[in-house]
C-alpha cells in the first residue's frame, strides 16, 4: 500500500439495487410510472451505496489505506453487502457491524437513467439503530482522517438535539484525526426534514474541519424558505451565485468549520478555507503550513464526459478531494481531483465501475480533457491557473 495517511470511513451504508432501465432509454420515466403500468426493463445490479461504500472504497481505489465502520442487519442483503465490499480488498468488511439481534440492512432501490435524474426508495434499516458505541474510537485515535457521512439518514444523529451526533464527531476530534463530514438531503415528510438542523449544526460544526454538503443540502438545512423558493423557480444549482455560496461558506466557518467544500452537480465545486492558523487545528491531516492551502476561495468547473448515471458522484467528488488532502498535495490539485473523480463516476451506472486510479485520473487530466464551459462576471473574480479554476474576492492567497 502507497505511504499515504490513512483514513475511516463511518457512518450510512445500504445496498444499491440498480434496475436497468436501457430498455426505455429516451422515454420519459416518471411519466411512466403509474399504477397499474408495467414495464419491460433490464436485469438489476448490485452495488454498495452510502459514503460508508462510496466515499471509503473510491479512496481505497485511489490508493488511500481505509477502514470502514457501518451497521448491517442480519439478512440476505446483508450478506450481499458484506461480499460486495470485500470483493474489493481484503480487510475491507471487518468493520461492518452485523446486529446479533438480526436487524434488516437498508437498501436503496435506485431509478435512474440517462435523461432522469436520480429517484430513491430507501429503506433505513439498521442505520436508524447506528450510534456512538458503533464506532471502535481506539482505531480512530491511530488514523490521520475520521470521515462521517449522512446524518440525516441516521435516526439517532438528529434526535435530541444531535447529542449523539456531537458526541461522534467531538469524541473523533479529541482523538487527534482530521474530521470531515458530508450530508445527505433529508425527505421532508420524514423525521429528518421535520428536524431543525441549525442548532445541531451549531453543536457539531466546532468539531468538523471539512464539512462537504451540495448546495441543496445545505440550503434545505440552513435556509428552508430560500431553498423553497429556489425549488420553486428550477434548477438549485443553476441559481448558485458567488455571493449566495460567500455567505454560506461564511456563516459554516463562523460556526468552526476550517474547509468548506460545497458540491454543485454538473457546475462544480466551489471551496472556503480558513486562515493559517485555524488550518493549524486541523489534526493529523491538516495541510502543510505555507502550502497555499489557507485563505483560498475557488470554483472549478466539471470534465466533460457521456453521463451513464450518478449515482455516488458526490461522494466520489469526496473522495477525489479527500485522497487529495490525505496525498499532501496543492489545493489546486486536490480540487482538480475532486471533480475529475466525480466525472469518472457518471461514466457507469453504478458508484464504483467508471472510477480509475490516482494516477490513470491524473494522467487524464494532464492529457487535456475538455471542461464544460463555465465563466464568473462578478466582481472580483478571475479565472487563475490553467486548470480552469476561478478565484474570488476573498481569495487573499492568490496576493501573495
Amino acid at each position: 500500500m502507497a505511504p499515504y495517511m490513512h483514513a475511516v470511513v463511518a457512518g450510512h451504508i445500504c445496498l444499491d439495487i440498480l434496475p436497468d432501465f436501457e430498455p426505455l432509454a429516451g422515454r420519459d420515466l416518471p411519466s411512466l410510472l403509474k399504477p397499474g403500468a408495467l414495464l419491460q426493463i433490464g436485469a438489476a445490479r448490485f452495488s454498495g451505496g452510502g459514503p460508508v461504500s462510496n466515499t471509503g472504497l473510491a479512496l481505497h481505489h485511489l490508493g488511500i489505506p481505509v477502514h470502514l465502520i457501518a451497521k448491517l442487519g442480519a439478512d440476505p442483503y446483508g450478506d450481499i453487502l458484506k461480499r460486495i465490499v470485500k470483493g474489493r480488498g481484503s480487510g475491507l468488511a471487518d468493520g461492518l457491524i452485523t446486529d446479533p439481534q438480526g436487524g434488516v440492512t437498508s437498501y436503496s432501490i435506485i431509478i435512474s437513467n440517462r435523461t432522469t435524474d436520480r429517484i430513491f426508495l430507501h429503506c433505513t434499516g439498521e442505520n436508524d439503530t447506528f450510534g456512538p458505541e458503533d464506532i471502535d474510537f481506539k482505531i480512530v485515535e491511530e488514523t490521520d482522517l475520521f470521515h462521517f457521512g449522512y446524518p440525516p439518514a441516521l435516526k439517532r444523529m438528529f434526535h435530541d438535539g444531535g447529542r449523539d451526533f456531537t458526541r461522534v464527531m467531538r469524541t473523533a476530534k479529541e482523538a487527534g484525526a482530521t474530521t470531515s463530514l458530508d450530508m445527505s438531503l433529508p425527505d421532508p415528510n420524514a423525521e429528518s426534514g421535520q428536524t431543525d438542523w441549525r442548532p445541531i449544526y451549531q453543536s457539531v460544526l466546532p468539531y468538523v474541519d471539512v464539512f462537504l454538503p451540495s448546495l441543496d443540502e445545505l440550503l434545505f438545512t440552513l435556509r428552508r424558505e430560500g431553498f423553497l423558493q429556489m425549488t420553486a423557480r428550477g434548477d438549485i444549482v443553476e441559481q448558485a451565485t458567488p455571493q449566495l455560496l460567500e455567505d454560506l461558506s461564511s456563516e459554516l466557518m463562523d460556526m468552526g468549520v476550517r474547509i468548506v467544500v460545497i458540491k454543485l452537480g454538473s457546475r462544480g465545486v466551489y471551496i472556503r478555507t480558513a486562515a493559517e492558523d485555524r488550518l493549524r487545528s486541523m489534526g493529523r491531516a491538516q495541510p502543510d503550513p505555507g502550502s497555499g492551502w489557507a485563505g483560498c476561495e475557488r470554483w472549478i468547473p466539471c470534465y466533460r464526459v457521456g453521463v451513464v448515471g450518478t449515482t455516488g458522484s458526490g461522494d466520489s467528488t469526496i473522495s477525489g478531494f479527500l485522497a487529495g488532502l490525505l496525498r499532501r498535495t496543492s489545493l489546486e490539485e486536490a480540487l482538480t481531483m475532486a471533480v475529475a473523480v466525480g466525472a469518472c463516476n457518471v461514466e457507469a451506472a453504478d458508484s464504483l465501475s467508471g472510477l480509475r486510479t490516482w494516477d490513470e485520473t491524473r494522467k487524464r487530466v494532464q492529457a487535456g480533457w475538455e471542461q464544460l464551459p463555465f465563466s464568473i462576471h462578478e466582481p472580483g473574480w478571475k479565472r487563475d491557473g490553467s486548470a480552469g479554476m476561478w478565484s474570488g474576492p476573498l481569495d487573499v492567497s492568490r496576493s501573495k
